[in-house]
């Protein structure tokens, strides 16, 4: 099936993923919905994923799969008009503003003389990941703007030779990143880039075909985008950053890019065997992991690696405008139910033109990260549900928008699981009682996580069910965890 980037309105997210994104009626814009690629089986260029063994794999994706939580940064130019144009407030998302005012590429690439964040701190945005109990970091390197963070020989439209500010946010956050003990990754617009003549642009409902460019200076060829730009961009993003990127996040590709031309960034990403890359570079090559965007899938993707990307408001790259911030209450229940799935949570941040993470998006990171120092166990590391039905079911009347069965969700717990123990993440608490039907694993004992003292819960067992007794009040009022200690 095709994919296409439509507006995400009407409560389309929510129904999808299972999780409100507030009341407020707002405009969102789906970056690229990853598992509706259409992947071939044979590529004219073999990846390592299909050339590794099942033991190689695993050690390769180890530290992504006991990650679980990490932190996305979407950081350009578009932080300086940050969803303002002439005047106006744009629609759509804070990083889309120039395609969304059609602006000129000459008066976009302007903006770069004015771009000076000297109140961004590499060791304040990794400690930010850090206090979070965020794992790993993704940030923007180049989006679809066409602008380099870094410093790239490759092309001189980049913060370096750009800007007044002179200096590798890249280079910066890497040597945080090692110091405080926290992956890196960038995330790369390899198709779309619309300051570069040839780079592709995506299909909107006010850009024409062919080529849905709104300035002739954006014409040219897309083999030639991608020799002189974006694969020595590459290159240099592989090279010059020591043992990162852990990852590297390709985004939005569209029909320019074939197989063979996506064989050539192969060529590149091969020559990095502990990369990983995800589902989103295009040709038919389905990477490493799904990306699921702010939405979080019904079951998951058993037997696939997978993270969904979503924000903190409604917005990727900073917008004013933009305040319909999601309470830490969704957003620790977004990390709990995806984790109990076996996926990843890759939250956003927008640092603003100063480099200045915004206060709310600060606050709720901070609050996320004092609910994981004492219940993180029950996070990291851990592996799906053993259960499942606690999710929520499929209709039996109800359609969504493709004439499918509407997932309906439930939020009273979810549930993790760890080499012996079963963890039990309760939103909705249930009294002085906890019941189980058909529990899998002989279950020897229980506590409750957030209780030092681990004073033990009487366990009562009728065949395969089990009700466990609780205190009369939840400990925490957002997750309270229950861990079953089994044989």
């Amino acid at each position: 099936m095709k994919v296409t980037r439509r507006v995400f309105s009407r409560g389309l997210v929510a129904a999808a993923s299972s999780v409100a994104l507030g009341n407020k009626a707002t405009r969102i814009w789906a970056q690229v919905q990853g598992e509706h690629y259409q992947m071939g089986m044979k590529h004219p260029v073999p990846p390592i994923q299909e050339t590794e063994t099942p033991a190689e794999k695993a050690a390769r994706m180890r530290w992504f799969r006991e990650a679980r939580f990490g932190m996305f940064i979407h950081w350009g130019l578009y932080s300086i008009p940050a969803g303002r144009w002439d005047g106006k407030e744009i629609p759509g998302l804070g990083e889309w503003i120039m395609n969304e005012a059609s602006i000129p590429v000459a008066p976009y690439k302007a903006l770069a003389a004015k771009f000076n964040p000297t109140q961004f701190s590499a060791a304040n945005i990794v400690g930010l990941a850090k206090a979070a109990g965020q794992k790993y970091i993704v940030i923007t390197s180049k989006h679809h703007e066409g602008f380099a963070m870094f410093n790239s020989r490759a092309n001189s439209f980049n913060i370096v030779d750009a800007t007044p500010f002179r200096r590798d946010p890249l280079k910066e956050l890497a040597a945080e990143c090692r110091k405080q003990d926290i992956k890196l990754g960038f995330y790369y617009s390899q198709d779309q880039d619309w300051t570069a003549p040839g780079g592709a642009a995506y299909k909107t409902d006010h850009h024409q075909p062919p080529t849905f460019h709104w300035d002739p200076a954006q014409n040219g060829s897309f083999p030639d985008y991608l020799h002189t730009k974006a694969i020595p961009q590459i290159r240099e993003l592989l090279s010059n950053y020591g043992e990162y990127p852990a990852i590297l996040w390709f985004d939005t590709p569209t029909k320019d890019m074939t197989p063979e031309l996506a064989g050539e960034i192969v060529k590149v990403l091969n020559e990095h065997p502990k990369l990983i890359w995800n589902n989103r570079l295009g040709g038919g090559y389905k990477g490493d992991t799904e990306t699921p965007e702010q939405y979080i899938p019904a079951r998951g993707y058993p037997g696939r690696d997978w993270e969904s990307c979503m924000t903190i408001n409604d917005t990727w790259g900073y917008k004013q405008d933009d305040t319909n911030f999601k309470s830490t209450e969704t957003l620790l229940r977004n990390l709990i139910d995806i984790a109990s799935k076996g996926g990843n949570y890759l939250l956003n941040i927008g640092p603003m033109a100063t480099g200045v993470v915004p206060a709310p998006e600060v606050e709720r990171l901070q609050q996320m990260g004092k609910w994981l120092d004492v219940n993180g166990e029950s996070i990291y590391g851990t592996r799906a549900t053993l259960f499942g039905a606690e999710a929520g079911s499929f209709s039996p009347t109800e359609k969504d928008e493709n004439g499918k069965p509407k997932f309906i969700p439930s939020w009273k717990w979810r549930s993790t699981t760890g080499r012996n123990q079963i963890y039990i993440q309760i939103f909705e608490w249930p009294g002085t009682s906890f019941h189980l039907d058909n529990v899998p694993r002989e279950v020897t004992s229980a506590y409750l996580l957030a209780d030092p003292s681990k004073k033990p819960l009487r366990l009562r067992k009728s065949g395969n069910s089990l009700d466990v007794s609780l205190p009369a009040q939840p400990l925490d009022p957002i997750a309270t965890v229950v861990v079953l200690k089994t044989a």
